[in-house]
């Protein structure tokens, strides 16, 4: 089967640069095309990334790819949808919102963005989790008018928590969910980032929007498909969001009221056998397993454990009893926020949509 060509939008900031490092090597994506401000149009990729001080700006900790580096940067606003087969989204939402559309008319969209992640006919995917959310597209393209498509990807702080709850809503039934995020700098991407002066020596006790983000996600990511329409679990979430002085990786402190009682042992035993959905499993990105349960009780700890199979397994500790929520339950987990949660994560639905032959 031939190789999708893919173009990659916003190719210049973090999120475009986390993109090309995961798609290097790819078995069946090739990065055949670049796009970036005006400003950077007309460049060599690496001619786009030097700043005005000589230093060149890639920032992601594997090496440039050389091909790469030679690609030529266009324009968005020349871009043509028709010379690829997909594009990969990473630029704000403010952007995405103009220039998605546009690209969707023609071929699917796969998005870090957040602009259209709460719309009714666009399915927010987490491939183990919600892979048969992915036929909305259909009613997308119906509705739309579109030869593509678009689908973004979750928050990167609501993928983990996402990817914990299945196995529990799936055994036991969730009421409730109560979770304090400790969410890592590179979240806030480098422009405007976070200042070295905030964070250093504290914790930021507010993410603007972010709250909102995991509490609407969740419930759409763990809801049900029926006649071309996602109705949200009745789950109820409420979340603090906080960034810390951590590079990579989310931790999270997460308390959930099961439907049922069960024991921790129980508890345990659903994560660790929890396969997701078997058209899943054997993508070219699937770890061997969604989420790894530690015994040891100084961990998940993100320098540690936020790599877990390529950064794509969540990682899970400290899973307890809660003695105040109804069948409480409680646990920590941590999550590369820049690769299953971010660009890897992309890529990984690209990957699920190919084999759902919904890219045809």
């Amino acid at each position: 089967m031939a190789k999708l060509r893919a173009v990659l939008i916003g190719a210049t900031g973090l999120a475009g640069q986390q993109f090309i490092s995961a798609l290097k090597d790819h078995p069946s994506i090739e990065l055949t095309g670049l796009a970036a401000s005006p400003r950077s149009a007309g460049k060599s990729y690496v001619e786009a990334l030097r700043a005005a001080n000589g230093m060149t700006a890639w920032f992601v900790p594997e090496p440039l790819p050389e091909s790469i580096a030679k690609m030529t940067v266009m324009s968005g606003e020349a871009l043509r949808a028709t010379d690829y087969d997909i594009a990969f989204s990473a630029v704000e939402s403010d952007v995405a919102k103009e220039l998605e559309p546009r690209l969707a008319r023609d071929i699917p969209v796969f998005s870090a963005a957040s602009a259209y992640r709460y719309e009714a006919d666009v399915p927010l995917v987490i491939p183990p989790v919600n892979a048969g959310h992915a036929e909305l597209i259909r009613a997308q393209r119906k509705q739309r008018g579109w030869k593509g498509f678009i689908v973004p990807i979750p928050n990167c702080t609501t993928t983990g928590l996402a990817v914990t709850l299945a196995p529990l809503a799936e055994h036991f039934g969730v009421r409730s969910v109560l979770m304090t995020s400790m969410q890592a700098m590179s979240g806030a991407g480098r422009s405007p980032g976070v200042i070295g002066l905030d964070i250093l020596d504290n914790v930021i006790p507010y993410i603007p929007k972010e709250e909102e983000k995991v509490q609407v996600e969740t419930k759409k990511i763990l809801g049900t498909l029926a006649q071309g329409v996602i109705t949200p679990h009745d789950v109820q979430v409420s979340c603090t969001c906080t960034r810390v002085a951590v590079l990579e990786g989310h931790t999270e402190s997460v308390f959930v009221s099961l439907e049922r009682k069960a024991s921790v042992q129980e508890v345990v035993a659903a994560m660790r056998e929890w396969r997701g959905a078997e058209v899943a499993r054997a993508l070219p990105s699937s770890p061997p397993r969604w989420i790894e349960v530690l015994d040891e009780p100084f961990r998940p700890q993100p320098r540690l454990d936020r790599d877990t199979h390529g950064g794509m397994a969540t990682t899970v500790g400290r899973v307890r009893e809660d003695g105040v929520l109804p069948n409480g339950i409680k646990y920590v987990l941590v999550s590369h926020n820049t690769k299953m949660g971010a660009a890897k994560g992309a890529i990984l639905v690209a990957e699920l949509m190919r084999a759902q032959g919904l890219l045809e």
